[in-house]
């Protein structure tokens, strides 16, 4: 989205506001739980900051790079080049149907990715930050592959949760990260490890052969000597973070930083660079950076092949990277990224010594699941980014359903049922009834012109004007702080408060033949307030806020193809002047047929997720059979203990080592 003087650059003097959402992985269709976690929270920040008029760059990107593409890549039968190219065009064309306003959408196989990822390790190997290792790496035999296997060439069981479907970098199920083979000890008998677990049982991923350990050099960045300055780094900025994201950071920190391997043998990747002094270009010749090195350098990788066009030497991208009393970050995405943008990018940030623009606010969301199971691609279980296309729903439904369940402090829904009342109800009986009242009675009634406003003051209108602009001040301070889901429904409070006026002032023909100045007084201020709405709603919902605009009268500037928003301090009311011409009534939303709910549920995954269910089910089942065995086993126990006690209480108690013999017994003497 550059303008027509070129790309937006930050101004002097100005709140510049740069925005990030975590690269999407390209090797598969984005779910709406991957949209509304990242780019679709980021989308309404940018376009939020926008309205209010701030330079604002929004950047995203694929990320293309690493082990996951080139096993999928082979899964297709192509190279991993095709399989980018492939993803990359799937997602952009799932993006912009949900009308995601990215400045710049890039990739991170360019010329730029590679020179600044390898700059950026120069300098880290230059101070210190880098170390070389030689490791014991899994190494598969057979012959057709033999090779080093990357870790997510290796799966098996994880050593923490025991969950059998691990990789070797990370374990999806408890969400630890793992080393593909258990570490060697160190000289101390330590671990030398960069996850907190291991496989159990690894097999390669390719033949499911077992692989062997064998030695070789790997590079590693020295988290663990640059723990003060992230720990130091962390202590100001974290008060403008999400408590999920700072809870996960600190217990990265809490159990200590250790160095973390960034290079990996594989081919599709940015290459070790060459040249520099002390670091063997032959031991590295085949090796490439990690991607979870790289992947985070691709933020100002994209945005120098948006700033700079293309010229490599160009360094206008600083202007936005290397700027930090000028420019304030925000960054977007779900909780699974966030050590990577807490620890692992700052820590290489502060490791170059450079004056970086790092993370000021870090929006993180919980998981979206999806009809009480989950979503999966294989099993075709869930909407996915093409599927909601299919369904013949506009994408601002789309939005307004994911923004108002976003799940910002703990995991959330995806209901078809909710789905369909929300639109049905939230948008159609709200909002879509406030519009088609005030449009349609102006055009009828009032020459399709805006009325002029009574020279002399309504007093009880004036309570509506205080009313909105106590919502519109909460509205803005909710946005600015991430917190969506409260602007969205602060959206709909002051729509319904524009319902609320008609309804008060019982806006009909009687009205206008009995209290004309009232009734024109009302239709100004409830067109300026449709007016207020399209501002704050063009965030979330911005096909339906251009709508709007359009049929209260406004157009766009010739050549541009939206009409412009401005998100205002105060609403004065006065936007639309007495006598001009207002536009067309437009339907902004139509009713969901009931008949929806299980031709949806059966389209998208009815089978396989009653299955899913019957097996989450059965394991809850199991696990509640399990604990009632073990506390029916702790209640047969404490019951033994308790007649145990009873029992010796009843034995006669002894005096002197010896039992007394009651009247008429005689004691046995022990025998010598």
């Amino acid at each position: 989205m550059a303008s027509k003087n070129g790309p937006v650059l930050p101004q002097p003097g100005k709140e510049n506001i740069l925005i990030t959402s975590a690269l999407p992985y390209v090797n598969n269709v984005p779910h709406l739980g991957n949209i509304i976690g990242s780019v679709l929270s980021a989308d309404v920040f940018a376009r939020f900051c926008r309205a209010r008029g701030l330079p604002t760059l929004y950047i995203c990107g694929s990320d293309e790079y690493g082990t996951a593409t080139e096993t999928k890549a082979l899964s297709e039968g192509v190279d991993p080049a095709t399989l980018c190219a492939k993803y990359h065009a799937l997602h952009k064309d799932v993006y912009d149907w949900f009308r995601i306003s990215f400045d710049k959408f890039g990739r991170t196989p360019t010329d730029e990715h590679t020179g600044i990822t390898q700059e950026i390790f120069a300098q880290l190997w230059k101070n210190g930050f880098i170390e070389e290792r030689e490791t014991t790496q899994a190494f598969c035999a057979v012959p057709e592959h033999n090779t080093f296997l990357a870790d997510r060439y290796v799966e098996g069981e994880c050593s923490i949760c025991h969950d059998l479907g691990a990789r070797g970098d990370q374990c999806d199920a408890c969400g630890n990260l793992l080393d593909p083979i258990q570490p060697d000890k160190n000289a101390a008998g330590e671990d030398e490890s960069k996850g907190t677990g291991w496989l159990i049982n690894p097999r390669c991923k390719l033949d499911g052969s077992t692989p062997e350990r064998r030695k070789t050099k790997h590079l590693y960045i020295r988290l663990d000597e640059l723990n003060k300055e992230i720990t130091a780094w962390l202590d100001k900025v974290e008060n403008g973070w999400s408590a999920n994201c700072v809870a996960i950071t600190r217990s990265w920190i809490n159990n200590g930083l250790k160095p973390r391997g960034i290079t990996r043998d594989l081919k599709w990747g940015v290459p070790i660079p060459k040249g520099l002094e002390g670091l063997s270009e032959e031991e590295y010749a085949n090796k490439v950076f990690y991607v979870w090195f790289d992947a985070c350098i691709g933020y100002a990788s994209i945005t120098k092949c948006y700033t700079d066009e293309g010229n490599l030497e160009g360094r206008n991208w600083e202007q936005w990277w290397k700027n930090p009393d000028n420019v304030t970050l925000y960054q977007f995405m779900g909780k699974d990224n966030v050590p990577f943008h807490t620890i692992i990018f700052p820590g290489t940030q502060l490791g170059t010594k450079e004056k970086w623009t790092q993370v000021n606010h870090l929006s993180t969301t919980e998981y979206l699941n999806y009809e009480g199971g989950k979503f999966s691609k294989s099993k075709g279980v869930g909407v996915f980014g093409n599927n909601a296309r299919d369904t013949g729903i506009d994408p601002d439904v789309w939005r307004y359903y994911l923004l108002s369940r976003r799940p910002e402090s703990g995991d959330s829904e995806f209901k078809w049922e909710e789905f369909i009342d929300s639109n049905n109800n939230d948008l159609l009986k709200n909002l879509g009834n406030l519009c088609q009242r005030v449009v349609k009675f102006c055009q009828a009634k009032l020459d399709a012109k805006v009325p002029e406003y009574p020279k002399t003051p309504i007093a009880s209108l004036d309570e509506y004007k205080e009313e909105i602009n106590k919502l519109l001040k909460e509205y803005n301070e909710q946005v600015k702080g991430t917190k969506l889901r409260a602007g969205l429904a602060t959206v709909l409070s002051i729509s319904a408060v524009g319902n609320k006026l008609l309804q008060d002032n019982k806006l009909s023909n009687q009205l206008l033949t009995e209290e004309p100045e009232r009734c024109t007084a009302v239709i100004n201020l409830a067109l300026n307030l449709l007016h207020l709405i399209a501002g704050v709603l063009t965030p979330y919902m911005p096909g339906s806020a251009q709508s709007i605009l359009r049929q209260i009268g406004l157009k766009a500037a010739e050549g541009e193809s939206d009409i412009p928003v401005v998100i205002p301090d105060t609403w004065t009311a006065d936007a639309l002047k007495a006598g001009e011409p207002i536009g067309t009534p437009e339907l902004l939303f139509s009713q969901i047929p009931a008949a929806k709910l299980e031709e949806w549920r059966e389209a998208y995954g009815g089978e396989e997720l009653r299955k899913q269910k019957e097996i989450e089910a059965e394991k809850a089942a199991a696990k509640k059979l399990q604990r009632e065995k073990e506390k029916e086993k702790k209640k047969a126990k404490k019951e033994k203990e308790r007649l145990a006690k009873e029992q010796a209480a009843k034995e006669p108690a002894t005096a002197g080592g010896d039992a007394q013999p009651a009247a008429g017994e005689t004691k046995e003497l022990p025998l010598r």
